[in-house]
């Protein structure tokens, strides 16, 4: 017999401007570039909309620069490749400085590791006796963009060694998958650490993935400053088991679509989570954004808070 669902902690109603803290352009794995990104944002009706690529800010400007045309609240966001083991950990970041020298320094070797990672990816599936060449895996990226599995499973689609995107991962570059590479490692409180040190505000993003109770805890005890509780991953039973953890470590929450654009199987529609848009605005206060003092305070209190495949 399946445990009563506790309203308390429930999925939110939206109320406020539509708000939607995850979204993806051709900087990493979206389909559609950053300004475009906000135009669609506008298009369904969002009053705030963040970008955050997988390991680049590369979109920030030209995305910032839309939503202000679109009179939309942006907020500029990071999704950070970090690795528990052999668990892989994506921390959002919101709010981060994009001149900051020592974080730029780790996305541009993030890059450089990806795109040695892909080489290595394409090697090992020619090993397996297919004709892919790193080529065809560049052509699937936007010049700006980093290079990730998407772009390997989309060149596979294309070159019709695979029926489908999902295949390409369960076939052949899902972790323990024969054509498989591990990204750079870089530890949860290492990026935790990093993300806050550029100023941001570190968030677990959908942390139903692959992150039980405790594994949450650990990170909270790390500094992590929220919890993705609301996600096209989590049904309604996770929701709430996530809202009442975030309420008891006195984390913020957030949440997104996860969005990655048209016609891309496997993440959820634009706008497809009610995101209070007072959650956005204890984000916003959280980062100190608008208050002179960016960075500082960013725990949220409990009465308040009530595989990605880069």
């Amino acid at each position: 017999m399946s445990a009563a669902i506790d309203s308390s902690f429930d999925v939110p109603a939206q109320a406020g401007k539509r708000v939607d803290l995850h979204l993806h352009s051709t900087c990493s794995d979206g389909r559609l570039k950053p300004a475009a990104v906000m135009e669609a944002a506008g298009e369904v009706g969002l009053g705030v909309a963040a970008l955050t690529d997988h390991d680049t800010l590369a979109g920030i400007d030209e995305a910032a620069r839309a939503a202000e045309d679109l009179g939309l609240e942006f907020v500029p966001g990071i999704e950070l490749s970090t690795y528990d083991g052999n668990v892989s950990t994506h921390i959002l970041g919101y709010f981060i400085d994009v001149t900051d020298q020592n974080f730029a320094e780790h996305l541009t070797e993030a890059r450089e590791a990806r795109a040695r990672r892909a080489r290595e990816m394409v090697d090992k599936l020619n090993a397996l006796g297919l004709g892919l060449t790193i080529d065809q895996v560049i052509a699937q990226a936007s010049v700006e963009g980093l290079i990730a599995r998407p772009h390997v499973a989309r060149a596979l689609l294309e070159g019709g060694w695979v029926k489908s995107y999902r295949e390409a991962f369960d076939c052949f570059i899902a972790a323990g998958r024969p054509a498989y590479v591990p990204t750079q490692r870089l530890e949860p409180a290492a990026g935790i650490a990093m993300i806050q040190a550029a100023g941001g505000v570190a968030v677990l993003a959908h942390p139903a993935i692959a992150h039980d109770e405790e594994a949450i805890r650990g990170l909270a005890e790390a500094g992590l400053d929220g919890l993705e509780t609301l996600h096209p991953d989590h049904d309604r039973s996770t929701v709430q088991r996530l809202r009442r953890l975030a309420g008891e470590l006195s984390l913020l929450e957030t949440g997104g679509s996860d969005w990655h654009g048209p016609h891309n199987g496997g993440h959820g529609p634009l706008a497809s989570q009610p995101v209070p848009y007072d959650w956005y605005l204890r984000l916003r206060a959280a980062a100190g954004v608008g208050t002179g003092r960016e960075g500082e305070g960013k725990k949220g209190g409990g009465e308040e808070s009530g595989d990605g495949e880069g």
